[in-house]
């Protein structure tokens, strides 16, 4: 089963003609999780053909208006929509009351049913994955984020048809558990291997710190940030962000699989392939986020 990733909006701070606030979907079986939610973001939903009454989370790395300026708006029409789920949105400590204001300032028409928490390390764990999250430096409460989808045990389907095994037998040994066929006994080692999980990493809006690579170890995909090129990087410094160069050295230190550029500064205008280059000069397996833009994990 592969994990569709669709990026809704992949600008800095002020938005372009091509380029949306930022906002990206990640969706893995019944579950829809948004990360960050910035101004337009519910029209990309439109333009996706998403149903943004699918979704089950909502990830704010940061309050900063880029990332969070869409929620009344996408919130409003889950409200009008019937949307019929408990929304768990996960903000950084200490900033759960922003969710209480935003209630308070906007005159919502209907009612959502949501629940706000504020967590740091593993934020949510299921029966198929693990959330994490850790700080980040930004000059406000910031965390990245980690998809990471738990391993599983497989079946090898030609050792078992060798057996002739079926039934409930089948379904004991894909818990690893042995199990007894025709009077022997079947070691579920024997019969089974481990999938490796996935994990997609976020890492948007922060100056550079170690708990970037803790957060990206062997990601498969790894979605960051790239605000600036390595002749800015004082300005980068400055304004607590990071430049590709600096992606690309948290890719490379963190041995993922792949990487992707967002928060693409409108400074680089049609010519953003600046900011792949560079990037791509230090890990090669390197792509640049455009709106819109789908891919599968």
């Amino acid at each position: 089963m592969k994990i569709p990733i669709t990026f809704l909006g992949t600008s800095q701070a002020i938005p372009t003609a091509k380029r949306n606030h930022t906002a990206i979907l990640l969706s893995y079986k019944d579950e829809n999780i948004l990360v960050d939610c910035g101004e337009g973001t519910q029209r990309q939903f439109r333009k996706a053909e998403i149903n943004p009454c699918k979704l089950t989370k909502l990830l704010i790395t940061h309050w900063h208006g880029d990332h969070v300026l869409g929620l009344p708006g996408l919130l409003q029409t889950l409200a009008l929509n019937g949307y019929n789920r408990k929304l768990e949105i996960y903000v950084p400590k200490g900033t759960r009351h922003f969710i209480d204001l935003m209630f308070q300032l906007f005159v919502f028409k209907g009612k959502i049913d949501y629940e706000v928490f504020e967590k740091e390390g593993k934020i949510f764990e299921n029966k198929d994955f693990v959330i994490e999250a850790l700080p980040m430096i930004h000059g406000t409460a910031c965390l990245a984020y980690s998809f990471i989808e738990k391993d599983k045990i497989r079946i090898d389907k030609k050792k078992l048809e060798k057996l002739k095994i079926n039934g409930k037998l089948v379904g004991e040994l894909a818990k690893g558990k042995d199990v007894v066929w025709n009077n022997k006994k079947i070691l579920a080692k024997n019969l089974t291997y481990s999938e490796k999980g996935r994990k997609i990493s976020f890492i948007f809006d922060t100056a550079e710190n170690k708990n970037m690579v803790e957060i990206a170890k062997d990601a498969d995909l790894l979605i960051s940030e790239a605000t600036y090129t390595e002749n800015e990087a004082e300005l980068a410094k400055d304004y607590k962000h990071l430049t590709a160069k600096q992606a690309a050295e948290t890719a490379k230190k963190a041995k993922v699989e792949k990487l992707i550029l967002t928060h693409i500064s409108q400074r680089y205008e049609n010519r953003e392939k600046i900011l792949l280059n560079e990037a791509r000069k230090i890990f090669k397996n390197t792509e640049l986020a455009e709106d819109l833009m789908a891919l599968e994990i």
